[in-house]
């Protein structure tokens, strides 16, 4: 039996389509003893017509893990767990050979205490997070201390110290992490270094991050020269995130895929914040459904506010508040607010900065059914 999949585009000149005959396989047999194999035979799956993912869409209910996130939380001890994550795994084989929730991301839901640190470690993959809730949490950066409170995006870049911790009087505290532990490990580059101390000393004042370049439009012009790889800006607070929207809103219709869209960006450079995960929050007016699209690239989805659902490769996956979801690269996807008089928002990240590098990010809108897709189950 041929290794390749039928199809009737194979029969088209440059592509493989060679008859098994005795000679053949035997033949095949003689180059699989020597470690090799003939390219025809693999050929039409090694170069698909078109990219096909090995991740499956899947939702992960807030509702029915956070009883077992905060269960851990009286388990384990961060300091003897390093850190305290329940990890997301997509529903497929791939995501748990690879220990990812889609393509090159990982994700999971990090707890936290009041009192409680994370030791002080660094390692090559980069990292974001996602505050879900708590208050008077906190992350050190290379001795940049940011608070953390619900809704933040947070950044921590590759190759930089970092610990995390809440406050005495604080509130226990959940956030997603996203991290780009598959690609790391997929291109045999992942080093971790823990801190020699339990703890980073700061080095700056509290928030110095946000209160220096969190003034959209705006640098500071007496600090040094930015010239590090990933934005200066280490949390973005979600009363900008909201009120940006918001004003968005008023400047003009959106975008008819994913409705009024922001991406979170370096200040200095206007680019993506960090070189291999891109995030972006969307607001999706009461009652809107957008058009399907799809693009290379895998996203990550958190809600971060109201409900509905979305429609990915035909199928219906609904959501609420801080559910997750994934979209999986090149599948079909729109999404719907069921609300008729509340906004839905929408956190996510991708990897599309990887894709973008190396110029093999593609989109296309779906043009059946006025734009969206035909429900399969």
């Amino acid at each position: 039996m041929s290794h390749n999949k039928s199809d009737p585009r194979d029969k088209l000149r440059g592509r493989s389509n060679v008859k098994d005959s005795k000679e053949l396989l035997e033949f095949y047999k003689k180059l699989e003893d020597k470690s090799t194999t003939a390219f025809w035979r693999r050929a039409n799956d090694i170069e698909p017509w078109e990219p096909i993912t090995r991740y499956k869409p899947t939702v992960w209910r807030y509702e029915e893990l956070r009883d077992l996130v905060l269960q851990s939380a009286e388990l384990v001890k961060p300091e003897e767990a390093g850190r305290r994550v329940i990890v997301l795994m997509n529903n497929s084989d791939a995501g748990r050979e690879h220990t990812s929730c889609v393509g090159w991301l990982f994700s999971g839901l990090q707890v936290m205490k009041p009192g409680e640190i994370t030791p002080a470690h660094k390692h090559t993959a980069s990292a974001q997070r996602f505050i879900m809730e708590g208050g008077g949490a906190y992350t050190v950066v290379d001795g940049h201390q940011v608070t953390l409170n619900k809704n933040d995006y947070v950044l921590t870049p590759n190759g930089c110290w970092h610990d995390h911790g809440v406050f005495e009087d604080g509130q226990i505290s959940i956030w997603q992490d996203g991290l780009d532990i598959p690609l790391m490990n997929s291109l045999e580059t992942n080093f971790y270094s823990v801190y020699p101390e339990e703890t980073q000393k700061t080095k700056y004042n509290t928030d110095d991050s946000p209160m220096s370049y969190g003034a959209p439009g705006l640098i500071p012009v007496e600090r040094e020269p930015w010239d590090k790889p990933y934005s200066p800006l280490l949390v973005y607070r979600w009363e900008d995130t909201k009120k940006a929207l918001y004003n968005l809103s008023k400047a003009g219709d959106g975008s008819p895929f994913d409705g009024y869209i922001l991406r979170y960006s370096n200040p200095v450079t206007g680019g993506w914040a960090m070189n291999t995960m891109g995030a972006h929050m969307q607001m999706l007016n009461p009652g809107q459904h957008t058009k399907a699209h799809r693009h290379t690239g895998n996203v990550m989805y958190n809600c971060a506010g109201g409900e509905g659902y979305s429609i990915i490769g035909g199928q219906k996956y609904h959501w609420q508040e801080h559910d997750i979801f994934c979209v999986p690269s090149w599948v079909w996807h729109e999404h719907v607010n069921t609300s008729k008089s509340d906004e839905a928002f929408l956190y996510s990240f991708n990897d599309f900065p990887v894709m973008e590098s190396l110029c093999v990010y593609f989109e296309e809108p779906l043009d059946e059914n006025k734009g969206h897709q035909k429900l399969t189950s």
